[in-house]
């Protein structure tokens, strides 16, 4: 796959194409993603009474749904800083010395 999760990435077809976001989840066995904010679903759940702390509340949720790899293009991510270090400039004098 050519982008992984929190990749800067654009839909370039589908019903939101155009649209900018994040991944959030990459599955790579079905060569799909999940960006934020795209490819938007309802969700019914219903009330259970299971659980570990008891009632679930039920209702109508959005969600992201997963889309294929090959709709999405990866951007160039200015947020990103490079994990290195500046490199330190040599400097001499005019007597041609270092200090």
């Amino acid at each position: 796959m050519h982008v992984k999760k929190g990749d800067l990435v654009q839909v370039i077809a589908g019903k939101d194409k155009g649209a900018k976001g994040r991944v959030l989840i990459a599955l790579p066995r079905e060569d799909r993603v999940v960006v934020e904010g795209v490819n938007m679903i309802t969700k019914h759940s219903k009330v259970t009474h299971q659980g570990p702390r008891g009632a679930k509340e039920g209702g109508v949720t959005t969600k992201e749904a997963p889309i294929h790899v090959s709709n999405v293009k990866k951007l160039k991510d200015e947020a990103k800083k490079d994990d290195k270090p500046a490199k330190k400039a040599e400097k001499a004098d005019e007597s041609g010395e270092d200090n």
